[in-house]
């Protein structure tokens, strides 16, 4: 998928998984609340093995952007959106968003459904723009340590098409 002149979006491979860690990893940096990275080569591995990698290349086929989808019965997941820094504000968020939603709807999908750290407060009126609504709260289960004495919980979004 082209979205503009110098971006192209594909499903990631398992060779891109190097190339993809810098993004992610620069983008979740933001999570001062967790120790360590947001993620390494085997974790991107694992999720690979259930779901898929959007990811987006500029015209130096530089990965600038990835996204996490993931077929759930009639519904699609999205999850761990990452524009590189250097990239954010240009709108490369919402296509990317854009790219889960027509994955999914190829897919047969009714809906798209994602989870946001709730001390991420920056993150649910970027999805509500985007025609997502909050349905759920759960608790969180962090792949990391939290930092001590933050106390968090997930908020669930879902978009029905």
């Amino acid at each position: 998928m082209t979205y503009s002149s110098n971006i192209h979006i594909r499903l990631a491979t398992m060779d891109d998984r190097t190339a993809m860690m810098p993004a992610i990893n620069e983008a979740f940096a933001i999570e001062k609340f967790l120790e360590g990275t947001r993620t390494d080569e085997g974790r991107l591995a694992e999720m690979m093995a259930d779901g898929e990698f959007l990811i987006a290349q500029n015209g130096s086929e530089k990965i600038v952007a990835s996204v996490y989808v993931e077929i759930k019965g009639a519904r699609g997941y999205l999850g761990m959106l990452a524009v590189d820094p250097a990239e954010q504000g240009k709108g490369l968020g919402r296509i990317m968003v854009d790219a889960v939603e027509e994955y999914c709807r190829n897919k047969g999908c009714s809906g798209v459904d994602l989870v946001v750290v709730s001390l991420r407060t920056d993150l649910p009126p970027f999805y509500r723009k985007l025609g997502y609504v909050e349905t759920a709260t759960e608790e969180f289960h962090p792949s990391r340590k939290l930092k001590s004495g933050v106390e968090c919980h997930c908020i669930v979004m879902s978009k029905e098409f």
